[in-house]
């Protein structure tokens, strides 16, 4: 029983120390960067994977000072790090900057599935790194918030 137990810890050690993708490498002048039609006047760039499909993903969003992204929600868990700049949280379906959280560089938040929130940054460019696994999708609370149907 115990060599049984034994071999049971050593296959599930190794299962969960096993890398999703190995030997992957990305500096910031391989990435391009792109206007996407969600976020108009920003940048994306996919650093991991395809956000639409099934899987793990990562992607970064560039923004201008003070841009402000409108209340909106996704299908899937959305974990967020800050690596320049400053970006502002907030939780719920109306815009309101009173209620938002402030995260500084090296600051993290993950947003649950279909949780309604909104964000802006700071007073300079600010780069965020967004990861999760997909599929994942935008949807704005406010239908007429949608830069796709405008």
């Amino acid at each position: 029983m115990r060599v049984l137990l034994t071999v049971v810890l050593a296959l599930l050690m190794t299962v969960t120390v096993a890398p999703a993708q190995q030997g992957q490498h990305m500096t910031n002048d391989a990435l391009k960067w792109v206007e996407p039609p969600t976020f108009p006047g920003a940048k994306l760039a996919i650093v991991q994977g395809d956000p639409g499909k099934e899987g793990p993903f990562v992607y970064r969003v560039k923004m201008p000072a003070n841009y402000k992204i409108a209340p909106h929600y996704h299908k899937a868990t959305e974990n967020v790090t800050v690596l320049s700049g400053v970006f502002f949280i907030g939780m719920g379906e109306k815009f309101d900057q009173g209620s938002g959280k402030e995260l500084p560089v090296g600051g993290f938040v993950s947003v649950p599935p279909t949780h309604r929130h909104f964000a802006w940054a700071g007073g300079q460019e600010t780069v965020v790194q967004v990861h999760g696994v997909g599929p994942t999708d935008i949807t704005f609370v406010n239908p007429a918030d949608d830069p796709r149907k405008k």
